[in-house]
């Protein structure tokens, strides 16, 4: 939990930020996996992200312009060791009310993002990263302790 709060704190995962260059972040995370899109249309298709498991970084002229981290609720999170010292998963399964406590205990403040919150989702944007962290009721499928409760999905930084 603690890189998700230093994330939804900061705007930063350790040494990786919006705007430094893809060749800056490949040397810290290795190569990442490039979306189809850049696949088929080259290195230059701005726009879509490279990806190292849950982490997704956004490419836009070869510098980074997005951060996300995926997380599917009663699975783990799969980051980069260089993203998560300890281990490459950990428990991807956080309750909106224990992860709002923990940024409330950091001093993290946030406002609701009213785009994103509707019927069975909702969302909000910390202050002053500019972090999305969105919050979901569990789908059919998913192995949560309480599907009736919702549970952390996404963080999300871009930039303007």
């Amino acid at each position: 939990m603690n890189v998700l709060l230093g994330f939804a704190a900061t705007g930063r995962i350790g040494p990786l930020h919006c705007g430094m260059p893809l060749a800056g972040a490949e040397e810290v995370l290795g190569p990442g996996r490039p979306h189809p899109q850049i696949v088929m249309k080259g290195p230059d298709f701005d726009g879509y992200p490279y990806a190292w498991g849950g982490l997704e970084l956004v490419v836009t002229r070869r510098h980074v312009s997005g951060i996300s981290i995926r997380l599917d609720p009663g699975s783990a999170a799969r980051l980069p060791p260089e993203v998560l010292p300890d281990a490459g998963a950990c428990a991807a399964t956080f309750l909106r009310e224990d992860f709002t406590a923990a940024l409330d205990a950091a001093g993290c403040r946030r406002v609701t993002n009213a785009a994103l919150t509707f019927d069975e989702q909702s969302a909000f944007t910390t202050r002053p990263a500019g972090v999305n962290v969105l919050f979901g009721v569990p789908v059919a499928g998913v192995d949560a302790p309480d599907r009736s409760r919702f549970y952390l999905e996404f963080l999300d930084k871009q930039t303007a």
